[in-house]
């Protein structure tokens, strides 16, 4: 399995400016084991995948060393030990020393082994048998660093579409609802209980921005045409439009920095404010850019992590924290989750209308919005729900999976997604019986978002996504400025979504996916009554408030375009700052105003811990080219917890000596002890 080193799979896709590279050394000669490529190794490959080389070969770097196929594909580059038939897609960025293969070099002797360093952090060393003497061991070194050489842009597009067969047997449903027809955000509103709201079809043909999907949420009473003239007023048209709908009361929205070079009409100013109170009286716009990376910072902290984490690393042993320390990349996390658990108590703690706004609307409101919903909403943790999580507030609404992967290779290249999960990683480490999903789901997805099997991750744009899989081909194309078009060519009918797990994993594996630890108890049922929202009090009449580094600011008005200049027409680092008290937001809320009224810790929140130790290293994810630092890490089933407890206990009879009774005893008498020490 992929988290255990076996069956592992190494994907080529086209990358940028790191060295995407082969390394193939001369070492000293193996002893011959067959391994035969089976019949069942074809039938175990994807849609449209096809076979290009293979050679038998050892995986070394395991206890025990695995014998197996090396085989090259021309989607990935994947080991398959004798007797195994598992599927499993991990991203690779290429080879490194001792002789460097850039894409398209020839290959000048015969290799001997061959080592595959994955910008997932990982390394597959493969020594070939008979010292790589067999003609497969040249083939199948030559066709990885050739299918490389052969990646172009418009494999960036391609995905993996089903077969003809598979088409002509019947549409599959998705595990989820991927939120491409009206009728799954009305089930997804009425799940949520946003009465308030209603689905527009103002972006239906994506004439309103193509980074938005097709359909979203916007209030009840607010016309689409309305809907229309106030998105004309907000940066790429990404105006204001519900998250998420919290059972108290609140809404949590999103929207796009102002358009401050606009000229809206009164009509149209009115229509951006009805959007942004939506029905309530107390507003609050977060600044979400403020205390958070750029998207520059999370670029160089992974690019560092990386560096550090990988298995040639030049960090001294004594060094190595220190060095991780001077990453940023835990700095990062931890301040995500901070401005996540402030946001959240705003969202918990009164009914309001809570607005992110962020410049282009695409890469930290997302993060922000899915972490609150994980602190708030018990249902965001289940399985189904966090993958749901991830489909509307991600995919949806548009975050640019193949600009920020680097599989473009533009230069706003940053993995604001896998910061993302990390920050789940460390909220599933610090309450692990409240999440339904486990460690191995969050390193499934974290590598699926690098693996060109599907279109999920594949498109910058709803529209580029929908576009390519056939689902509106008979629209007029509408160009949004700034944003990527795919490649003229025939599209298919049908494409996987990421949340087929069953197409690419076993059933042992999709079983892993489940959390052992998690409390049935917690299950979204048990949480809090809809039509009960008493833990939370009314803000005060008409009251307008900026967050910004941790405080909030009174404003007088919602839009920069009235008559006195607005506060957030411009940066929010000129304004005063109160005094940041020493409590935290929750004790701050929870407390102030008197007149507001005071209300216990709701039910269903979480508030995690971010100072110092309690925020973690992902060592399963960024440690696993080093199979050493993966010892002693927890099981990932019951059955291997036991197993690993029998093995402790074992170990401990072994080591433990053998004392007689009396000589326990002794030990343990203090005036023994005394005696001893004279």
């Amino acid at each position: 399995m992929w988290w255990g080193g076996r069956g592992q799979s190494f994907n080529i896709a086209p990358q940028k400016a790191e060295p995407d590279v082969g390394s193939v050394r001369r070492t000293g000669t193996l002893e011959p084991r067959s391994c035969q490529l089976g019949s069942h190794l074809a039938s175990g490959c994807l849609p449209g995948e096809q076979i290009l080389a293979w050679a038998p070969g050892v995986r070394k770097g395991l206890e025990p060393e695995l014998s197996g196929t090396l085989i090259c594909t021309n989607l990935r580059v994947t080991f398959q030990p004798c007797g195994w038939q598992r599927r499993t897609l991990i991203h690779v960025s290429g080879l490194s020393r001792v002789q460097l293969l850039r894409p398209g070099s020839p290959l000048k002797f015969i290799p001997e082994e061959i080592l595959i360093h994955g910008r997932d952090f990982r390394l597959l060393r493969v020594a070939f048998e008979a010292g790589g003497l067999e003609p497969q061991a040249f083939q199948v070194t030559s066709a990885i660093v050739q299918a490389r050489a052969q990646s172009s842009q418009a494999q960036q597009y391609a995905g993996i579409s089903l077969s003809k067969a598979g088409q002509s047997s019947g549409s599959r449903k998705p595990p989820i609802p991927l939120l491409e027809t009206s009728e799954d955000w009305e089930t997804e509103r009425k799940k949520q209980g946003a009465r308030g709201w209603r689905v527009s079809t103002v972006n239906e043909r994506f004439d309103v921005a193509t980074s938005l999907p097709r359909y979203f949420w916007v209030p009840k009473r607010t016309l689409d045409s309305e809907v229309r003239r106030a998105f004309g007023h907000f940066h790429q048209g990404r105006g204001p439009r519900l998250s998420w709908h919290h059972p108290g009361g609140s809404d949590l929205l999103r929207c796009g920095g102002f358009y401050t070079a606009s000229d809206p009409n009164k009509e149209h100013i009115r229509a951006v404010e009805s959007m942004l109170q939506a029905g309530h009286s107390d507003v609050v716009l977060v600044d979400t850019a403020d205390e958070l990376p750029s998207l520059t910072d999370v670029q160089l902290a992974h690019l560092k992590l990386r560096a550090l984490c990988l298995p040639d690393s030049s960090a001294a042993e004594e060094k190595w924290l220190s060095a991780l320390e001077g990453t940023r990349w835990l700095d990062y996390v931890r301040s995500c989750l901070r401005k996540a658990s402030d946001i959240s108590v705003l969202v918990t703690s009164r009914v309001r209308s809570v607005v992110l706004q962020e410049r282009g609307d695409r890469d930290f409101n997302g993060l922000l919005s899915s972490l609150v919903q994980l602190l708030s909403a018990p249902e965001a943790r289940t399985l189904l729900g966090f993958q749901s999580l991830v489909q509307r507030e991600w995919v949806a609404a548009g975050h640019p999976f193949l600009t920020r992967l680097g599989v473009t290779g533009a230069s706003e290249e940053a993995p604001v997604f896998l910061l993302f999960l990390d920050c789940v990683w460390q909220l599933l480490h610090q309450f692990p019986a409240e999440f339904e999903f486990s460690e191995f789901f969050l390193l499934a997805l974290h590598d699926s978002a690098r693996v060109p099997d599907t279109l999920t991750f594949l498109r910058d744009t709803p529209w580029e996504r929908g576009k390519q899989s056939g689902q509106f081909n008979s629209y007029t194309q509408i160009y949004t400025p700034g944003y990527s078009q795919p490649p003229a060519g025939n599209s298919v009918n049908l494409q996987l979504s990421v949340w087929d797990w069953d197409l690419r994993y076993s059933s042992e594996q999709i079983l892993q996916f489940h959390n052992p630890g998690y409390d049935p108890e917690h299950c979204p049922d048990s949480w809090l009554p809809r039509q009960q929202p008493s833990f939370m009090v009314p803000g005060p009449p008409s009251s307008v408030w900026l967050f910004s580094r941790g405080a909030l600011t009174p404003l007088n008005q919602l839009c920069p375009w009235r008559d006195s200049p607005s506060v957030l027409a411009v940066s929010s680092r000129w304004l005063p700052r109160p005094a940041i008290s020493s409590e935290s937001l929750a004790d701050q809320e929870w407390g102030l105003p008197s007149h507001w009224g005071a209300c216990p810790l709701p039910p269903g929140l979480l508030l995690p811990g971010y100072l110092g130790p309690q925020i973690r290293l992902w060592r399963r994810c960024y440690l696993r080219g080093r199979p050493e630092v993966q010892k002693g890490l927890s099981a990932p089933t019951i059955s291997g917890l036991q197993d690993e407890l029998s093995h402790l206990q074992e170990l401990l009879r072994r080591w433990t000596p053998r004392v007689s009774p009396e000589d326990h005893s002794k030990k343990r008498d203090p005036n023994t002890i005394l005696s001893q020490s004279h």
